[in-house]
């Protein structure tokens, strides 16, 4: 029998199960490019419930217990004595998520010796050491465009809140209880006609340009890997040789871009300088691809108008973090792919990586970041450093 441990975000502060505000969600079989969505032998929850916090458990302790596992979900990972370090040790899998990252360091993969399977509920596992997992025979998995389209969505909804300035819009009505027309417009645009860029095209790249062109903008991209000239003559789009030449030439810039070496502060003082006075971000992919302090100097200084985006370091932030307070900003915590809808995708694609590997199955190729249990199936992405 296996220990899994879960590490989940807190409970809503009202208790759980929350009020839902709707009794069902769509069904979602496939996503763009023909993969199939997650498909488990079985779940054992109602699609559109709060699965990602401690007290939902992804839905999975019946499935485990009733096999005779031990299922330890907690929210405590950080600090000397928290749950995460006392539980690792006699771990087997150890469950994630982006927005609440478990974040698996070197010291605390040696110290879990058991430990051989780091599933990321969710896209995105730069939380986990790769090496470290590499050398220590994990399988490191995550459920692959579960939340790519809720994430994109959520990108176009924060271009649409920078350029039309709709936070300070939205306090003059409630917070002030006011009624400041004047105010309220005076950094408020259309985003028709501008230029719009997105930093990455792969899966929630390519989804944001898609849902941006109905808006008669023009869209720009970057990516290393150049998209195929017909989706370049659907979408309309402008190639950018490099990320200096799109940013210097878009009103908008949308980061999809991974978190890597190369990008690591890649919006520092001087590429922020290379914009257009006035431009704005929005940073769903990973905080450190832009330098923080850049960021508040910028809004401060007029050369941005706006920054948005969900994605902070650490996470979660501290209070003093600046990024709570600087002019200009339409933040969010981590929660663009984290929507109800996305949860009932990305909770099913962590029950069927764990009956695979249970069973001694392949796992989906779409899914694999490492395949340190030799679990791949044909064509799967066998990294010997993730990539």
């Amino acid at each position: 029998m296996a220990k899994i441990l879960a590490v989940l975000y807190p409970d809503p502060v009202g208790g759980y199960p929350p009020n839902y505000a709707r009794d069902e969600i769509p069904s979602i079989t496939g996503y763009p490019g023909g993969q199939t969505a997650p498909t488990p032998r079985a779940i054992d929850f109602t699609p559109g419930q709060l699965l990602g916090c401690v007290s939902g458990e992804l839905g999975l302790r019946g499935f485990l217990e009733d096999r005779g596992d031990t299922y330890v979900v907690t929210s405590d990972k950080e600090g000397p004595g928290s749950t995460l370090d006392r539980e690792l040790p006699d771990t087997d899998v150890v469950i994630s998520q982006p927005f609440w990252p478990a974040y698996l360091t070197p010291e605390r993969i040696a110290a879990a010796p058991r430990l051989k399977l780091a599933i990321t509920a969710g896209i995105g596992s730069d939380h986990v050491d790769l090496p470290s997992a590499i050398d220590h025979g994990m399988t490191v998995a995550e459920v692959t465009f579960s939340n790519s389209i809720s994430v994109s969505e959520h990108a176009v909804m924060q271009i649409l809140t920078l350029v039309h300035d709709y936070m300070p819009a939205h306090e003059w009505v409630t917070t002030k209880k006011g009624w400041n027309i004047a105010d309220s417009v005076a950094r408020s645009y259309d985003i028709e006609g501008m230029d719009v860029g997105v930093l990455g095209s792969g899966r929630i790249g390519q989804a944001v340009l898609r849902r941006l062109k109905p808006f008669d903008v023009r869209l720009h991209y970057h990516d290393v890997h150049r998209l195929p000239g017909e989706i370049e003559e659907e979408l309309g789009l402008t190639w950018h040789p490099d990320a200096r030449s799109l940013a210097s030439a878009v009103d908008v810039l949308s980061i999809h871009t991974p978190l890597h070496p190369q990008t690591m502060n890649l919006f520092d003082d001087d590429m922020i300088g290379a914009m257009k006075r006035g431009s704005y971000i929005v940073n769903t992919a990973r905080a450190l691809i832009c330098d923080r302090d850049a960021v508040v100097r910028a809004l401060n200084s007029g050369q941005l108008a706006g920054y948005a985006g969900d994605v902070w370091y650490p996470q979660p932030p501290p209070a003093d973090h600046p990024w709570r307070t600087m002019p200009h900003e339409a933040m969010t915590p981590h929660v663009s792919g984290s929507t109800l809808s996305a949860q009932a995708r990305y909770a099913a694609g962590t029950r069927e990586i764990l009956e695979c590997w249970f069973d001694g199955r392949p796992i989906r190729p779409d899914y694999l970041i490492v395949d340190g249990g030799g679990l791949a199936g044909a064509g799967a992405r066998s990294y010997t450093v993730a990539g």
